[in-house]
């Protein structure tokens, strides 16, 4: 029996087009959010990718063409999925995103509907950024929840689009379309809807075809000079969890949810726009 056989994930769907080619679809419906059942999952299909010697490449896509990844499941109780195994010894999520970024195989972010927050960092860890030009929606709204992200966001988005752009899109909050997205560098680039899906299987079904010896070397040479240092993660996972714990991001976040949050509702459509409206209610003072 194949590992792909035998996997019983519950927010993800595994297939296989070759040994080579595997496709990872994100189903946690009703936006997907990232919670403890969706990163045991990814735990465990990392755990079988990083062993796994046929692999070439694997493209992440959503069920939902309109939510990629919403965000992290902000109803969740965070000491759950702390409690997952990892290899890393970082935090959860950390020890996922790095993983991820250190695989031998290519890892492809087909990106369709929205990745915000945790969304987000998932698709920057991963190799290749394709966003559907009309559906894909990225953005790192933290600021608005009185957080700094927690997965690595500004040190990947550094590498990619550049100081005054990082400042940009971590300091406003705001979304970003799947062509303006691709102007900045924050994904490769965005393909019209229509094309999308057949662009990203050619691409992939090309890459799969090649030496996997040349493949792992070529993304050994690409992340020695491209990967931020593992170190600088923990500290902005803490920097995150720290202000979770905070009056002023409690009642954010309530507000939020109680307009609907992690539903499919006006607010976690436009949360980027809804953030730069909401504010808290509670402060403190040192």
């Amino acid at each position: 029996m194949s590992f792909v056989t035998d996997f019983k994930p519950t927010q993800l769907i595994v297939a296989q087009t070759s040994p080579a080619l595997w496709r990872v679809t994100f189903d946690n419906p009703p936006v997907n959010v990232i919670g403890p059942g969706l990163m045991k999952d990814l735990k465990d299909l990392l755990t079988e990718l990083e062993s796994n010697d046929e692999a070439k490449v694997v493209v992440f896509d959503s069920a939902n063409p309109d939510f990629y990844l919403a965000h992290y499941d902000l109803e969740a109780d965070p000491q759950i999925a702390e409690a997952l195994p990892g290899t890393t010894g970082y935090a959860a999520w950390v020890d996922i995103l790095v993983r991820l970024s250190r695989l031998q195989a290519v890892t492809i972010s087909a990106i369709r509907g929205i990745a915000r927050g945790a969304g987000s960092e998932f698709v920057l860890a991963t190799d290749i950024r394709f966003a559907s030009a009309e559906k894909a929606i990225l953005g790192q709204m933290e600021v608005g929840f009185t957080a700094v992200a927690g997965g690595g966001a500004t040190a990947r988005l550094s590498g990619l689009v550049g100081r005054a752009r990082t400042f940009e899109i971590m300091l406003g909050g705001e979304d970003f379309d799947g062509t303006l997205a691709a102007q900045y560098g924050y994904v490769n680039r965005a393909i019209p809807d229509a094309q999308f899906e057949s662009f990203v299987d050619a691409y992939a079904t090309r890459v799969s075809k090649w030496d996997r010896r040349v493949l792992v070397g070529i993304k050994e040479f690409v992340n020695e000079f491209t990967l931020p240092a593992d170190e600088v993660f923990p500290r902005q996972s803490d920097a995150f969890w720290d202000a979770a714990s905070r009056p002023e991001f409690q009642s954010i976040n309530a507000q939020l949810f109680s307009r609907g949050l992690q539903q499919n509702t006006h607010i976690e459509r436009n949360l980027g726009a809804e953030m730069g409206r909401t504010f808290p209610e509670t402060s403190t003072t040192d």
